[in-house]
């Protein structure tokens, strides 16, 4: 793809064991698109470790790889982490993509270099969930309050500086892209993240069992969902593990069973045969969902956020309904959904072959293609530029 280019560079904010998720595979299907391009992060914890999918690859790293576990913890060290993204020296790459949810497009490039920034999101504990961070925030609660405060205002400067210093921004959801209009004043275009759609079967045998599949941390608000079918009686499963699970699993009824982290071929078996998939947080874009849907699953979630853009809600009289989708992230709300989803028996109106064609929508391949039709229309708009500065420029007087 692109031959004449040169090299190219991709960077992220951080390669650790512990830190693979949506980004992670947006960052795996770059690096397949581009033809492994020369890797820059942070911190690099994968490229000597057996197994990883970055074994022997070489990744040029920060000043934090140095630091006392600047590769286990590098958000221990939040306040460096602006400075560090700009000591990565890109010069020599004309075209520089980087993968963003905190710093990465905040590296420094020069004019005749080319700049897409993949954003997963705007640093959301600095901007609209900022007041949340700090009332869960062990720090803050000891006194250290106004200084995380400061700490975040200095980041939230930075963050509208560095919006502005990519060429061309690109969101993973509608949702992200007005968070990004917001905060830093520009436009985005939308490019839905990759979702693996083929690992799951959709053709299996329901069950009558609801499933909640996610990290157990507060913004997730399982403790909504739980709650929920504690008012309902419905039977639920809840998959995953994270600081929440001993407060779930003591306000749960006798109708929720909390089964901790599972293997992934456990997960995907929940997955194809659960009657619908349930979720109740605010999520820029949402994986989960897309796999239930993919398994054959209905999605009942919160109708904000990232969900907008993956679920088509039967209520809303959206062509192809895939799930139903409740207003408010309350357990009122979520009751009163269920209760609909139940008496008019939805999941049979919304029969998994429809739900799988859905989700195949945001395979790999299809985040492919488009990627590289962004990337090939910005890289030829850029030359273009670059090619009116040259005639723009005065003749030297003889």
């Amino acid at each position: 793809m692109l031959p004449g280019i040169g090299p190219i560079a991709l960077v992220h904010e951080w390669f650790t064991p512990r830190s693979v998720g949506g980004s992670e595979l947006v960052v795996q299907e770059l690096d397949a698109l581009l033809q492994q391009p020369q890797l820059f992060a942070l911190v690099d914890g994968e490229s000597r470790r057996r197994g990883s999918w970055l074994a022997g690859r070489s990744i040029t790293s920060s000043f934090v790889q140095r630091l006392p576990f600047g590769v286990s913890h590098v958000q221990q060290y939040l306040p460096l982490l602006p400075m560090a993204i700009e000591q990565l020296d890109l010069a020599g790459y004309p075209l520089v993509i980087s993968s963003s949810h905190l710093v990465a497009k905040g590296v420094l490039t020069g004019p005749d270099q080319c700049h897409l920034s993949y954003v997963h999101t705007p640093v959301r504990y600095a901007w609209d969930q900022m007041h949340a961070y700090l009332r869960q925030s062990a720090l803050a609660r000891r006194g250290f309050g106004p200084l995380i405060r400061a700490q975040l205002h200095q980041l939230r400067q930075w963050d509208v500086l560095s919006g502005q210093r990519p060429d061309q921004l690109l969101a993973n959801s509608r949702f992200t892209a007005s968070r990004i209009r917001r905060y830093w004043g520009r436009e985005s275009t939308v490019v839905h993240p990759p979702v693996d759609v083929d690992r799951f079967r959709w053709d299996q045998p329901r069950d009558d069992v609801y499933l909640c599949l996610c990290r157990l941390v507060p913004y997730k608000r399982v403790d909504l969902v739980v709650e929920a079918f504690n008012r309902t009686g419905l039977p639920l499963v809840v998959i995953g593990d994270g600081p929440e699970r001993a407060r779930l699993q003591a306000m749960a009824g006798p109708n929720v069973r909390l089964l901790g982290r599972l293997p992934q071929d456990d997960v995907n078996a929940w997955l194809s045969r659960c009657r619908a998939y349930v979720y109740a947080g605010l999520e820029d874009f949402g994986i989960a969902p897309v796999e239930a849907m993919a398994a054959g699953a209905p999605v009942i979630a919160l109708g904000q956020g990232g969900l907008l853009d993956t679920v088509r809600c039967i209520q809303r009289g959206d062509r192809q309904p895939t799930g139903l989708l409740f207003p408010d992230q309350e357990v009122s709300s979520l009751v009163a959904a269920l209760e609909i989803f139940e008496q008019q028996r939805l999941w049979q109106q919304l029969p998994a072959e429809r739900l799988r064609q859905w989700a195949e929508g945001f395979s790999p391949e299809r985040f492919r293609a488009r990627m590289e039709a962004v990337i090939e229309h910005s890289w030829s708009r850029h030359q273009r530029a670059r090619q009116e500065r040259g005639r723009a420029l005065p003749v030297p007087m003889a």
